[in-house]
């Protein structure tokens, strides 16, 4: 319930789960500048040591998993924070050194 209740009313609720979209860097940046295109808020929701509630997963608009591997949620986050720093370089025409 308190991730529940941090998510704002009518934004886009993307989880991170095992049981989301596996994708290449370039194709996580695609889906970044969709959701900033949505022109609504988006929230990550990354779970807890016990994973997401099913009721949350369900709930959420789009799954997306930044890898197979268990990871603990603390590193998610950094993860995810590198992540989104490549795409938004990606996004912005900033040479990507995987090309």
């Amino acid at each position: 319930e308190r991730i529940r209740s941090a998510i704002m009313p009518g934004a886009w609720r993307v989880v991170l789960d095992e049981r989301g979209r596996d994708q290449t860097t370039r194709q996580f940046a695609q889906r970044v500048g969709a959701w900033r295109d949505r022109g609504a808020p988006v929230v990550l929701v990354i779970g807890g040591p016990d994973g997401i509630d099913p009721s949350l997963r369900d709930e959420a608009d789009e799954l997306v998993r930044l890898s197979s591997l268990t990871l603990p949620h603390p590193l998610v986050r950094v993860l995810l924070a590198e992540q989104l720093f490549r795409a938004w370089s990606i996004l912005t025409g900033h040479p990507y050194h995987r090309d």
